[in-house]
């Protein structure tokens, strides 16, 4: 779609049906293009427990309190 910036002010609602078809739209001023407006992205948001840094220590059988009682150690054991 194209519009200008007049109509930008007066259909707005027709640009953003536009942008609802997932359709882009170019900005003209004067007859010369200034930019394109193009439809957000539909990002779904990731789960948790989907996230890569979550499943990075899938293959360790030690628990929680283990595992942090290992971090929390001092360097060396006198």
């Amino acid at each position: 779609m194209k519009a200008t910036i007049v109509d930008l002010r007066y259909k707005t609602t027709e640009i953003l049906k536009a942008l609802d078809r997932n359709e882009s739209v170019t900005i003209s001023y004067h007859g010369k293009v200034k930019g394109v407006l193009s439809p957000a992205k539909n990002s779904t948001a990731l789960q948790t427990e989907d996230h890569p840094f979550f499943a990075m220590n899938l293959d360790h059988s030690l628990s929680v309190e283990d595992e942090l009682e290992s971090l929390r150690k001092p360097r060396y054991d006198l």
